[in-house]
């Protein structure tokens, strides 16, 4: 069931080097929870997803995890589960969070952007940018109209935002679509980034965030004139 009212975090299933990480997952998450908005995420219980997770839990928050059934099937084998990567459903202490098992990456992606309202992003590795990357590209092309706001702790996204600003530059990307990533930058100063309130300030982003710029295509357009929910057609 879709809740125009939950969020997605995307994040990495590592903690990182930095307490800050561990920190603003932690402030993004009571944030979640004191809003009432339900948490929609990968599933896992390591790094920083574990962070997120049972933070909404330790608030009293609704926590849904989505789980390609291949994570599920890995969990018996000890060198694959010591990656972090993969989910065991029912953990102890996590038996309130709702598991939805798919069959692929992408039917996890599809399932978790149909359920929320917006994304945020926390530092993470490759699965962190493509998923980002992936809704932010939805967004441009029409196939959802929802924010991205990525929580730039110790400029963890400042590659990024250079890149875009590249795109612009060069012509690959419309100065227009910049707002469809929301940097949230905390303090100038980055010691200052263990105690900032990262989660009052995603939230600001997320509720002011507004674009009436239309997508480039009609999704649920099918060729034999039928019409569908917009992502599936992706």
């Amino acid at each position: 069931m879709e809740s125009s009212n939950a969020v997605a975090v995307y994040c990495g299933s590592s903690p990182g080097t930095e307490t800050a990480f561990s920190s603003a997952a932690t402030s993004l998450a009571y944030a979640i929870a004191d809003a009432k908005r339900p948490l929609v995420y990968g599933g896992g219980s390591k790094g920083i997803m574990g962070v997120v997770s049972g933070a909404v839990l330790e608030r009293g928050g609704k926590v849904t995890g989505v789980v390609p059934f291949a994570m599920l099937a890995a969990g018996g084998e000890s060198e694959k589960a010591d990656s972090g990567i993969t989910v065991k459903l029912n953990e102890s202490g996590r038996e309130n969070i709702e598991h939805i098992v798919v069959n692929s990456m992408h039917e996890r992606k599809v399932e978790m952007a149909r359920r929320v309202a917006g994304f945020f992003g926390l530092p993470g590795g490759f699965g962190t940018f493509e998923e980002v990357l992936e809704v932010t590209t939805w967004t441009q092309l029409g196939i959802h109209n929802k924010p991205v706001i990525l929580l730039n702790v110790l400029s963890f996204f400042e590659p990024l935002r250079q890149l875009i600003d590249n795109g612009v530059q060069y012509g690959f990307i419309k100065p227009t679509s910049k707002d469809l990533i929301v940097f949230v930058d905390g303090p100038s100063e980055h010691s200052e980034h263990d105690s900032f309130n990262w989660g009052e300030a995603a939230l600001v982003a997320l509720d002011n965030w507004k674009r009436d710029v239309d997508g480039l295509f009609v999704w649920t357009t099918r060729m034999e004139g039928t019409h569908a929910e917009a992502l599936e057609a992706t």
